[in-house]
């Protein structure tokens, strides 16, 4: 399957301000089920310096840095990708996995590591509904499928163009939010069972997902033996060769896809669209 990724980025300001440097998260992550064929970024105003990097989570950006005052900001990406077959169930779990648990623990440098990623307030209600349906599955995986199914049967999934995210317990008592609220509110059931979790913030090809409409967001856990998984609370699903990851983070707003702050005082309004096809 080949895909054409068109993802168009606005910022309006104003009054001609000056831009301070900017980070874009939107170079797709290295994967073996799908490779890039074609890719271009264009940025209006022509930034004076662009560099690709890497930052503390191993994500690649692009850092850019202007030398001229502009009302207006925009980056235009556009991809062709070929996706592979990827079974997301192919993998094996380390060993005696204690299952069923109450908190769930991760061994030596492994579990060192994984500490922010596990960090979370204490939801009750949140650890209480996840530990029901543990109890109701027969091993670890087929807890994390009664789970997505689980939200996606109960839980409306729609669009919420205010920024920022919904507290996790607002989001379980409305039974209801965006894909990063859903994303945000399964990572705290998680984590409030000791599991590993981080936020992914990627493009989605699915018949379920609206086209023309700002990045999808799901998560991945780590389960040890077969590193991190991802999980779509959205569409209920394990993460497959339809997901395309641009950037990860134990805290969704580190996966924003541009990032940077102008001089000056002026008013910003932002804009942001993406259409995928599949190509002949």
């Amino acid at each position: 399957m080949i895909l054409h990724i068109h993802h168009q980025t606005k910022y309006q300001y104003g009054e001609k301000v000056p831009l301070n440097p900017h980070q874009l998260f939107l170079i797709p992550q290295q994967r073996t089920y799908f490779q890039i064929r074609k890719a271009n970024w264009n940025i209006f105003p022509e930034p004076m310096g662009r560099n690709q990097r890497i930052n503390a989570e191993g994500n690649p950006f692009f850092q850019v840095w202007f030398n001229i005052e502009t009302d207006v900001l925009e980056v235009d990406v556009d991809l062709e990708i070929e996706t592979f077959d990827f079974n997301p169930f192919s993998f094996i779990l380390s060993p005696n996995i204690p299952y069923p648990f109450e908190n769930f623990e991760y061994q030596g440098n492994t579990g060192e590591f994984l500490k922010i990623y596990q960090h979370s307030e204490h939801f009750p209600e949140l650890a209480e509904f996840a530990s029901s349906i543990m109890k109701q599955s027969s091993d670890l995986v087929s807890f994390l499928v009664r789970l997505l199914d689980k939200i996606h049967e109960n839980w409306s999934h729609g669009l919420r163009y205010e920024p920022g995210l919904l507290h996790p317990l607002d989001t379980f008592l409305t039974k209801e939010g965006s894909c990063r609220d859903l994303s945000w509110m399964l990572m705290s059931m998680l984590r409030n069972l000791g599991m590993a979790t981080r936020f992914v913030s990627g493009y989605a090809f699915n018949p379920e997902v609206d086209a023309g409409h700002e990045l999808h967001g799901w998560i991945e856990v780590y389960l040890p033996g077969a590193g991190w998984v991802g999980l779509d609370p959205s569409l209920g699903l394990f993460t497959d060769h339809h997901y395309i990851p641009l950037a990860n983070s134990f805290h969704p707003s580190h996966t924003l896809p541009i990032s940077g702050t102008y001089g000056g005082l002026a008013a910003s309004n932002f804009t942001s669209e993406v259409w995928i096809k599949e190509m002949d």
